[in-house]
């Protein structure tokens, strides 16, 4: 049961690709598997009407066997034809449709916990379905390749029917060593299949050297300090070390070809002697010994080639991945203490967020970022969260987003606890810059409006368009805008046409309008972790002069290293060995005269010129401005 339960696995996907599709498809494969039996009966006919006596009707005589070895030929070769453009509709479709469910999967999954997991980035690897090596197999190959069995095991039915006519024992005498045959090469593709995924985890580093190499960000790199050679010798180490296993199988494989030669001569020898031996004493005619030797070589060929083994049993295994993908995304989320049945409601308007006893240690490792973290956010108030870097201010952030789950303690938003929530109802009410934001290479309207993609229309509407350029103005984005060739609409690549590269700061300003076009599209937290740290210090004195004025109706949670900006937020919080362990104003902390207020000092003394002298930049310089 289990070998056809992994020959017939890959059959499943089939219904991505649409009944007409399939269904073409298997029939003319089906007549193309019918050709050999049927061309084995045509030339049996053709032999009875031509044998002796010869007769002046010969030609007439001839003429349907004639006829119809043609339509059998014909109707191979147009069934060849159609099939090859049948099979990439059908493998376009089931890949793709598997494509999309991997993505939907691996987007959906409620936290990143899992995906930052190696065995997680081994099977996406494994189930990606875009293969770049030549032993990879996909949905799609091993479906066609399944249908493509299936005919064959029509045709070999026929095949056998027609044996069956010269003598019962003819059938087992072939069929068997076929069917040793076509199992042996069966388990020698599974073998491979297996070897290729170990061979996974290597791959996977040589992938990074590989993409390394054509990567324009590596690319400074690579070209400043002379790293080719020693890149491409890295990515060889790794492919070699890799396959080895793999090509020694193969080798085995090629060696051992001798022993399908053996089965195909101990099925068809004793058969074309025996059939032989009775044409030449008169038991059977030549017809019959014509069939007979069509139909036992046509039947080694109805079970399909070494490849469509090979496909066959890479896409059973890919099936599997993908199952163990599925369970390994969803496992634990599942198993972190969720309650069953519907998630809790999220507030429409949430007012206090507080992280109870929260603490938090990253998977796999067993030292606590975070330590039993008490903390109120409140939406009506700028928060500031300041620490040494270390401290797990970006883990703090990563939390409260959802990302991953506190090992210890919980999170409330007005006393509901997130872990009931829905996460997607719940990022709704965020709006978060994380300190390593991705750079996608889009325009720059398209940049924006990912920050309630969700919610976003066709980007058209006349509401979307004013909260689009309500959010660049309060960024600062509109003078950087003025300045770009096609203005929202210019692609924020060079790789692309017509497109350019922003500067670190003004990504950092395009971020910003990200996060406030999210505001104006519903959500009512900002979470930013070092949104300015690109910008000069007059040009994010500016912008958190704007964003200050907006705390009452949204609220923000600020994290920066420059402690002369976040001394306006209403609260500042020093996160300290994974606890907070100081809150209050900066007049506060100042007056305690604790860790926060040695840190502003240190800061201030960077800044200053010399004795009684400060530049610019210095925090008390941004105070008395502030002042005037």
């Amino acid at each position: 049961m289990e070998f056809f339960r992994n020959r017939t696995r890959p059959l499943r996907p089939l219904r991505d690709a649409g009944p007409a599709p399939v269904l073409s498809l298997f029939a003319v494969r089906l007549a193309e598997r019918l050709v050999p039996p049927l061309t084995a009966l045509a030339l049996a006919a053709l032999v009875t009407e031509i044998s002796p006596p010869v007769s002046a009707e010969l030609f007439t005589a001839a003429l349907v066997p004639i006829l119809l070895l043609a339509l059998v030929l014909l109707a191979g070769h147009l069934g060849e034809s159609a099939a090859a453009p049948l099979e990439y509709l059908v493998k376009s479709r089931v890949d793709g449709a598997h494509r999309s469910r991997v993505a939907r999967m691996a987007a959906s999954a409620p936290g990143i916990a899992a995906l930052e997991s190696p065995e997680a980035r081994k099977l996406l690897r494994e189930v990606r379905a875009d293969p770049d090596h030549g032993v990879e197999t996909t949905p799609g190959d091993g479906a066609v390749a399944v249908l493509k069995w299936v005919c064959g095991l029509l045709g070999a039915v026929v095949t056998c029917a027609i044996l069956l006519q010269y003598a019962w024992w003819a059938v087992p005498l072939i069929l068997i060593p076929v069917i040793v045959n076509r199992t042996v090469r069966f388990r020698q593709s599974a073998t491979a299949a297996d070897h290729w995924r170990l061979a996974i985890k290597g791959e996977t580093h040589a992938d990074v050297w590989r993409n390394a190499t054509v990567s324009p960000a590596e690319g400074k790199d690579v070209r400043v300090f002379g790293l080719t050679d020693w890149m491409v010798e890295r990515m060889q180490g790794h492919i070699r070390e890799a396959n080895q296993p793999l090509w020694s199988h193969v080798t085995r494989v090629i060696r051992l070809q001798w022993l399908s030669a053996a089965l195909m001569v101990a099925g068809l020898l004793p058969v074309y002697l025996l059939v032989t031996a009775d044409a030449v004493g008169g038991a059977a005619t030549v017809a019959v010994q014509t069939a007979v030797l069509a139909a036992g070589w046509s039947l080694f060929q109805s079970l399909g080639s070494a490849l469509e083994l090979h496909h066959m049993a890479g896409a059973a295994e890919v099936a599997r991945s993908t199952d163990r993908l599925r369970q390994l995304l969803a496992g634990p989320e599942a198993a972190d203490g969720t309650r069953p049945g519907l998630p809790a409601a999220v507030p429409e308007r949430v007012r206090v967020i507080r992280f109870e006893g929260v603490r938090f240690a990253y998977p796999g490792t067993e030292r606590e970022v975070l330590d039993g973290v008490d903390l109120e956010i409140r939406t009506d108030e700028l928060l500031a969260v300041v620490g040494l870097n270390g401290a797990g201010k970006s883990t703090l952030i990563k939390l409260l987003s959802g990302l991953y789950r506190p090992t210890g303690g919980r999170i409330t938003a007005d006393g509901v606890d997130l872990a009931e929530t829905d996460p997607e109802e719940w990022r709704a009410r965020l709006s978060v810059i994380f300190q390593d934001s991705n750079r996608y290479e889009l325009t720059a309207r398209e940049n924006v409006l990912l920050g309630a993609a969700a919610g976003t229309g066709g980007g058209s509407g006349a509401a979307e368009e004013a909260d689009l350029r309500a959010a660049a103005v309060e960024a600062g984005f509109v003078p950087v805008l003025e300045r770009l060739p096609d203005g929202w609409d210019t692609p924020l690549a060079r790789s692309r046409t017509g497109g350019v590269d922003l500067s670190g700061g003004q990504w950092q300003q395009l971020m910003l309008a990200r996060a406030l076009y999210a505001v104006r599209r519903g959500a009512n937290l900002i979470v930013a972790d070092e949104p300015t740290a690109h910008l000069d210090v007059r040009t994010e004195f500016e912008l958190f002069g704007r964003l200050a004025e907006r705390r009452r109706d949204t609220g923000i949670v600020l994290i920066s290293h420059r402690l002369s900006t976040v001394r306006r937020a209403d609260r500042i919080v020093l996160l300290d060995g994974g606890r907070i362990t100081e809150s209050g104003t900066h007049e506060e902390l100042m007056e305690r005269g604790g860790v926060y207020a040695r840190m502003f000092a240190v800061q201030a003394q960077r800044f200053r010129s010399g004795p009684g002298g400060e530049t610019a930049e210095s925090p008390d310089a941004a105070e008395r401005e502030d002042r005037v």
